[in-house]
């Protein structure tokens, strides 16, 4: 099997995981705010998901002579009454990150695509970064990693204060074109034509309005965000456990193994983390077609066999994040864990396509525009702090 050797080469898997990982919940809050529904995405999504892990267990895992101290993928899969207890682990690590996964799905309808990837991406690389870091023996230096954490820290600040102030400036838009209504369609406009482009370009953006609202798939317009923000929370500690349950899994920290028996290659890992992910998911969404949550409407297998609308873009973010987590534990496995969990630095792809598909600041205040800034120029610094605390496992 091939394994990532040297630092360049495990910053490189880093970089293309953050923007795989950062683009596939862009593509599937992007469906779902053109009405269809979550669980007819998520289960295209799982298809694929899991045809990218056997699709890297199969080739990469394959690759070069199998030896007793690094077998390779197939070789594995036939030792598993000895490498059961790093199995375990591994399917651990799947379930959770299922649940969070479907957490942040369900988050996004309320509070938006970039406050819930910087929520959650945040809360996974402190619990998780801290985890992974002392589970690898602390071979990533912490006098560069923690500063990396609390640059993250520092974002997540900064998103909850974007996120109110662009709640402040929809608010704003919102009052002002009611009171505009009031007063007569066009009263504003007769006196300054320019004035009335504003106001239709306003009530046109409203993800940011009713409008767009009609069209999604889950209807929670003007309820609480509060619900929006415990889904969220609950999913950042859901994606804070799994990446060190992969760790747990590949490297035996806790020697749940007998002595002599090979560790778990991080290929064969991430295929029975991929297995249990898939299954948790498919289990799930089945039974959320018959019994949606969030005022989704029901569904059928019928109905999901024949909706072909978006089905395309659901399988791409399958892959997507396939392959992103795929190259996450290559790099980790090559640099620590603990480095690897740079890539939960998403918001930074996710906010763009937040901006480029869905609008989610336009015609925002300067305020907002820089705190926006600010918090994506910290998710760069953290980004670059945490992969310079790379180390090389031995």
């Amino acid at each position: 099997m091939y394994l990532v050797q040297s630092k360049a080469g495990a910053i490189a898997c880093m970089l293309f995981s953050l923007f795989f990982l950062g683009t596939w919940p862009a593509l599937l809050t992007f469906l779902e705010r053109r009405g269809r529904l979550p669980q007819h995405t998520y289960l295209d999504y799982t298809i694929t998901n899991l045809l990218a892990a056997t699709f890297i267990a199969c080739t990469v895992g394959e690759i070069g002579k199998s030896t007793m101290e690094q077998p390779n993928f197939s070789t594995q899969l036939s030792q598993v009454q000895d490498n059961w207890p790093s199995v375990l682990f591994a399917i651990a690590g799947g379930l959770v990150l299922t649940l969070g996964n479907l957490s942040t799905q369900y988050a996004w309808a309320f509070v938006g695509l970039s406050v819930t990837e910087v929520i959650t991406a945040s809360i996974t690389v402190v619990i998780g970064t801290t985890l992974n870091y002392y589970l690898d023996e602390k071979i990533n230096k912490a006098e560069i990693l923690f500063p990396g954490v609390g640059c993250f820290l520092i974002a997540v600040c900064l998103g909850s204060a974007v996120h109110a102030s662009n709640a402040a400036d929809i608010k704003e838009k919102l009052d002002y074109f009611s009171n505009d209504s009031k007063n007569g369609v066009g009263t504003k406009g007769v006196n300054n034509s320019k004035q009335t482009n504003t106001d239709t370009v306003d009530t046109h953006d409203m993800e940011n309005g009713v409008a767009s609202e009609n069209k999604r798939a889950m209807k929670v317009f003007g309820k609480s965000t509060y619900i929006g923000l415990a889904i969220t929370f609950f999913a950042g500690v859901c994606l804070a456990l799994f990446s060190p349950a992969f760790n747990l899994a590949t490297n035996d920290q806790w020697h749940a193994l007998k002595d002599g028996v090979p560790h778990l290659s991080v290929y064969a890992t991430f295929f029975y983390f991929s297995i249990s992910s898939s299954l948790l998911a498919t289990i799930l969404n089945f039974t959320f077609l018959y019994r949606p949550i969030l005022n989704a409407p029901k569904s059928s297998v019928i109905s999901y066999v024949n909706d072909w609308g978006g089905r395309g873009w659901a399988l791409l973010a399958g892959l997507l994040s396939g392959f992103g987590n795929g190259l996450q534990f290559m790099g980790g496995q090559a640099a620590g864990y603990a480095a690897a969990d740079a890539v939960q630095a998403l918001p930074l792809v996710s906010t763009f396509w937040g901006v480029i598909l869905f609008g989610e600041y336009r015609r925002s205040s300067g305020r907002t525009y820089t705190l926006l800034a600010g918090m994506l120029i910290m998710f760069i610094v953290a980004v670059a702090i945490l992969m310079a605390s790379s180390g090389k496992r031995k």
